[in-house]
């Protein structure tokens, strides 16, 4: 994987990881980015894993990593242990070294799907595009709106050059979305869901397409910047400079204050077309969206992201790695 991607799937991983054991909460749509003009952003909640320092040396955390190895040796459904030890790996950028920690919590944790999405993520950052779409497939077999497989599984069609299967995917889970919702309210978000769609069509080039999914997002709901700041930047693709300029102005307006000069400064980018070709790791400029919290608009920047607010904070212990003999830990 090129250096962009492996820090990526690393700052995505500390930060799922760090979040799920800080509060027990669905969290990847949080990590969601749109990467325009060489800016990336992300927006994410205070976590542990955040004062984590990025210049951490390599033979500390392999000592590290061998000390939660070693504990997991002899108690391996520590999962305090095994977040610490998917921690380490993605300090080091070992993909691979984080898939059985990760493989283990999916099994000890099978409701937490951010698990098993992330499993997913670093399956395809290692090279397992097949075991990566089985996971996605997995989940959305029994949650067909899970906004964060859907959209990780729509980014893993783009690139593989199947975006077609990638827009069959999303239009089938719109028009099953009434029905989903009025089994479970909420288990289609509409506007994430079709922020992706939009997504897909832009990495074509399908400027038309893309916008008018934009607009039916907007209509959703008119409040939400998302929709119209998307609508802009597939405008200034498709070469209408003073629409574009309309709409971010717009999408401006709409934003929190937060998020303001974000996008002043992504309205004076260069147009930058998406892309996700499947032979070249070439990561794309627009990043696929997901869906905002019901009582804020969270997302990363300038781009999407969801899910529900906690209504319990469920702290624990940070373990730090065994140097002699560990103490035990009751499974949890």
């Amino acid at each position: 994987m090129t250096d962009k991607r492996r820090n990526r799937w690393m700052v995505n991983l500390l930060i799922i990881v760090g979040l799920i054991s800080f509060v027990g909460i669905s969290v990847y749509p949080l990590l969601s980015t749109v990467q325009s003009g060489g800016e990336s952003q992300a927006v994410v909640s205070p976590s542990p894993i955040q004062s984590a320092s990025p210049q951490a040396n390599t033979s500390e955390l392999e000592a590290q990593a061998r000390g939660y190895e070693a504990l997991l040796q002899k108690e391996p459904d520590n999962q305090t242990a095994l977040r610490e030890l998917v921690k380490v790996k993605a300090q080091m950028g070992d993909a691979k070294g984080a898939i059985a920690p990760l493989e283990r919590l999916v099994k000890l944790n099978p409701e937490t799907t951010d698990y098993a999405v992330l499993l997913a993520q670093t399956k395809q950052q290692t090279g397992d595009a097949e075991g990566a779409a089985q996971i996605y497939r997995e989940v959305l077999k029994t949650d067909p709106g899970n906004v964060k497989a859907l959209d990780g599984y729509a980014y893993l069609l783009v690139q593989q050059d199947r975006a077609d299967q990638a827009v069959t995917l999303l239009q089938d889970t719109l028009k099953s979305a009434p029905q989903l919702n009025q089994v479970k309210p909420g288990s289609v978000d509409l506007v994430a869901t079709h922020l992706t769609l939009g997504y897909v069509y832009l990495t074509q080039k399908q400027y038309d397409q893309a916008i008018a999914v934009y607009e039916e997002a907007s209509k959703i709901d008119g409040k939400d910047f998302r929709p119209v700041l998307r609508k802009a930047i597939a405008l200034r693709e498709q070469g209408k400079a003073m629409e574009a300029k309309a709409a971010f102005e717009t999408a401006k307006n709409l934003a929190p204050a937060e998020y303001k000069s974000n996008i002043e400064r992504l309205a004076q980018a260069p147009a930058a077309t998406p892309t996700a070709p499947a032979k070249t790791q070439t990561e794309p400029k627009v990043s696929p969206p997901t869906s905002s919290p019901t009582t804020t608009q969270t997302e990363p920047k300038v781009s999407p992201p969801p899910t529900s607010s906690p209504t319990t904070t469920q702290t624990e212990p940070k373990v730090s790695p065994p140097t002699s003999s560990p103490t035990t830990e009751t499974k949890e």
